[in-house]
């Protein structure tokens, strides 16, 4: 049975989500699993800075204050006394940089997640390096990762650098701001270039070669297990409890595979929220030769027992339905522009739209051809044309990716998605189902109510994974069609693409 506290009718954990449109935050119960509160702030997204092209910057203050109004409004919905928190998880946009002093105040704005300005510097560490090493050992090119954008900092931004104390991933200031401690995790350190898998330490060669103290990597902890404490003056701030423990942390996307029960070979979780990801399991040490997706620790991963997940990346998906709605359809509300796509055939009339408009490519290679409209015929296209067009194209996007997972030796026949973003739009779920040929489950779960429970697994308050995920529903299940004419399409999407 769960080792649950008696001292109030309902005990809690609380998650948080800190992603680059906003932060969520979720209560979960703790012994019946179910979501007594979410919400997520700003109301709007939050803003993104790009001082130059390719550039992509957050200020991290900025996550603080919207996690703040977050947590007040979950406590105010369930009504929860500080001392009802157990405990604490936190899931993070992966693969940005935070520096900070020796106070741990940051030194400058967030290089985040689809800032490709370390693009050149990934390209010359694998030239440098060798593929050898950078595949063998780090499963990856250094690419446009954590450990880049730092190598950035140090040549473009000197004085900046002097003052770094530590440098840190998104979850890892949030967790420091909680605590005052200064940890990271290994599948964080995998996520940034910074795992040797061979050696199963630190990867001090490529640190060595791009010139960073080897000091300045934060300590290692636990993804699952005890982080640090809630600080008194923080306890305050948040109306929680001091010394409520800190006991799990995973970027956005391992987070959201342990929040879909994807932990073991063979599963698949998949996300279309800002980027598009799909994400599946393998327990052995394997890569893509040409890195166009990527290897990282899972949030369950041991040297003895490995659990690596392979993410496939696509920066523009959920932002060019976005700039769709800003831009083509502004009477319209997303539910709308999705009736209005489904009345346009499969195909879109020959109509193709390549989403890669949000920065460099992974999976091509980290070239960023822009987002581009082929086809279109002024006396046959229509609005609803290009609303399927860009739809279809995101899910072609991710099925063109998926074909690279499959040539790692991934069976993908189910896809795992939380109910949300563009996987609410029935075009854009069957055409990935028909393209794809797998069925897709959508469950009743999110990002923050993932890192919820991963807190529960960390605190020793469930058993294990399934215990914390006993209670997850499928709560839609869509099936593969046989479909010729989006064989078609998609054979057209890539001639496009070519």
């Amino acid at each position: 049975m769960w080792k649950t506290k008696t001292k109030h009718e309902n005990m809690y954990l609380l998650g948080y989500d800190i992603g680059s449109s906003s932060v969520k935050a979720a209560l979960v119960e703790t012994q019946t699993g179910r979501i007594a509160a979410s919400a997520f702030y700003p109301k709007h997204e939050m803003p993104i800075a790009a001082p130059k092209a390719g550039w992509a910057e957050q200020d991290p203050n900025m996550w603080w204050e919207n996690l703040k109004q977050a947590s007040a409004d979950v406590m105010k919905q369930t009504g929860a006394r500080p001392e009802d928190v157990e405990a604490i998880g936190i899931s993070y946009q992966m693969h940005g940089l935070v520096l900070v002093d020796k106070a741990g105040q940051p030194l400058r704005p967030a290089i985040i997640w689809c800032d490709s300005r370390a693009v050149p510097y990934g390209e010359r560490a694998l030239k440098d390096l060798g593929s050898d090493y950078c595949l063998g050992h780090l499963l990856n090119s250094p690419g446009n990762f954590t450990a880049s954008k730092l190598a950035w900092v140090r040549e473009n931004e000197p004085d900046i650098f002097n003052k770094v104390f530590r440098f840190m991933l998104p979850g890892d200031y949030i967790a420091m701001r909680l605590t005052g401690e200064m940890c990271t995790t290994l599948s964080g350190l995998s996520e940034g270039m910074l795992w040797d898998f061979k050696e199963n330490s630190i990867a001090n060669e490529l640190i060595n070669y791009y010139g960073i103290d080897p000091t300045t990597p934060c300590d290692l902890v636990k993804t699952f297990g005890h982080q640090g404490m809630v600080r008194d003056d923080v306890a305050r701030e948040l109306g929680l409890k001091a010394g409520t423990p800190v006991t799990y942390r995973g970027g956005d996307q391992p987070n959201n595979a342990l929040s879909l029960g994807v932990l073991n070979p063979g599963e698949v979780a998949a996300t279309a929220g800002t980027s598009g990801v799909v994400y599946g399991i393998l327990d052995k040490i394997n890569y893509d030769p040409k890195s166009r997706v990527n290897t990282f620790a899972h949030v369950n991963h041991y040297a003895e027992d490995p659990r690596l997940g392979v993410l496939l990346c696509i920066n523009g998906t959920g932002c060019l339905n976005s700039w769709m709605h800003r831009n083509v359809s502004t009477s319209l509300s997303y539910s709308e522009m999705n009736e209005l796509a489904m009345t346009a055939p499969i195909g879109a009339d020959g109509l193709c739209v390549l989403p890669f408009g949000n920065g460099s490519e992974r999976v091509l290679e980290n070239r960023a051809p822009g987002c581009s409209i082929h086809g279109l015929n002024f006396n046959v296209h229509t609005q609803a044309h290009l609303l399927r067009a860009e739809q279809e194209g995101i899910a072609f996007a991710f099925a063109y990716g998926m074909e690279v997972m499959q040539q790692m030796g991934m069976d993908i026949s189910k896809i795992r998605a939380g109910q949300a973003n563009l996987f609410l739009s029935p075009l854009f779920r069957q055409a990935l189902a028909d393209t794809t040929g797998a069925t897709i489950e959508l469950c009743d779960t999110d990002g923050a109510a993932g890192a919820a429970r991963g807190a529960g697994i960390g605190a020793g308050i469930y058993r294990d994974a399934d215990e914390a995920l006993s209670t997850l529903r499928i709560v839609d299940t869509i099936q593969p069609r046989d479909t010729e004419a989006y064989r078609q399409a998609y054979e057209h999407w890539k001639g496009c693409l070519s």
